[in-house]
């Protein structure tokens, strides 16, 4: 089991070879991080901190269309500028996909960038980037999976993969921007004050993967043994196979609720007022996270260290490769960090 805080990971906040300088007044910054949730998630601390260090600047932030409810819901961001790539891609042959790219194009040239930062660091985010008017900051060759996205940038810099998602993205910010990031993680969501007052646990059990996915004889032991403690389950899905998933468990499950569908960002809110997420390697795990929820992330397949969730709130991390937690283990981590918790 690994408690994690703020410090998990080895995610000290650093900066790598590239020298910080003053900046001077800043205006107009642009964020491109496209995708995925969990992507999207890892990049709102370097919102919060451009915030802080920049209060009158107008903060823009580019990301795919399915995740825009969720960036729209920091308040550090005053403007959202969905893209549509992904069906884009699955339409690149039709000539309204080649007029629409266009009109994404001309629209956003209309915007002037003092700062255009790509934290995403893909040849697709790259090329979004270099439509924009602004000087462009990135990662250098070394720094990314997909080098040839650094021919995109006026400037690069290099910040070592090895580090945690969300620390690279705060150090890139901060070198490209003239700052130095602060040691507090903190994803700027507040969870909704009208929130359920009965003590309830979010179980996620859905991931993209079949190898990342939990036994359910363990969902269902967990899920009863939350009960046990206090807590009514909540089982929220994203697509009719794990909706399926959700309500074979609940039937086990005694009083649990199957969540219907509902907005990413309503969601969120849900998670944020848990006193309890549980959940696999899946991108809904870093907004229990985010909002410094007690968290159990149930890692079967995939090594935490890069991208397993970190925050201010009591998280604990268990299995990895060649690891596996069974219920009773999960159980007894709920027990402590809940008491932890009211302690």
């Amino acid at each position: 089991m690994i408690l994690a805080g703020n410090r998990a990971y080895g995610c000290q906040i650093l900066t790598m070879g590239t020298e910080i300088q003053a900046s001077p007044a800043m205006n107009a910054v642009l964020l491109v991080k496209t995708s995925s949730l969990g992507d999207v998630v890892h990049n709102m601390p370097a919102v919060t901190d451009i915030r802080r260090q920049w209060p009158q600047a107008r903060i823009s932030w580019l990301v795919e269309d399915a995740f825009a409810p969720l960036a729209r819901l920091h308040p550090g961001v005053d403007e959202v500028i969905a893209v549509a790539t992904r069906r884009w891609r699955s339409q690149l042959l039709a000539p309204a996909t080649w007029r629409e790219i266009a009109a994404f194009r001309h629209n956003l040239r209309l915007r002037a960038f003092d700062k255009i930062v790509d934290t995403q660091g893909l040849i697709r985010s790259a090329l979004l980037t270099a439509m924009a008017r602004g000087e462009r900051h990135g990662y250098d060759a070394r720094s990314i999976r997909e080098p040839i996205a650094s021919w995109f940038y006026d400037r690069r810099h290099a910040v070592p993969r090895e580090l945690h998602a969300v620390v690279r993205n705060r150090t890139l910010a901060g070198l490209a921007l003239g700052y130095q990031p602060g040691p507090v993680i903190d994803y700027g969501l507040k969870p909704n004050a009208s929130a359920s007052s009965s003590p309830y646990a979010v179980l996620l059990h859905g991931t993209s993967r079949a190898r990342k996915e939990w036994r359910e004889s363990d969902w269902i032991g967990l899920g009863q043994g939350l009960q046990h403690q206090g807590l009514r389950v909540v089982l929220p899905w994203g697509n009719e196979a794990e909706r399926i998933r959700s309500e074979r468990l609940s039937a086990a499950i005694k009083g649990s609720e199957v969540l219907a569908r509902r907005p990413l960002d309503e969601t969120a809110q849900v998670i944020g007022g848990a006193s309890l997420v549980v959940g696999v390697d899946t991108g809904l795990l870093h907004l229990a996270a985010a909002y410094a929820v007690p968290l159990i992330g149930i890692y079967l397949a995939t090594d935490p260290k890069l991208t397993g969730p970190v925050g201010m709130g009591p998280i604990a991390v268990l299995g990895g490769p060649g690891q596996y937690p069974a219920f009773p283990q999960v159980i007894d981590t709920a027990a402590a960090l809940l008491a932890d918790q009211r302690r």
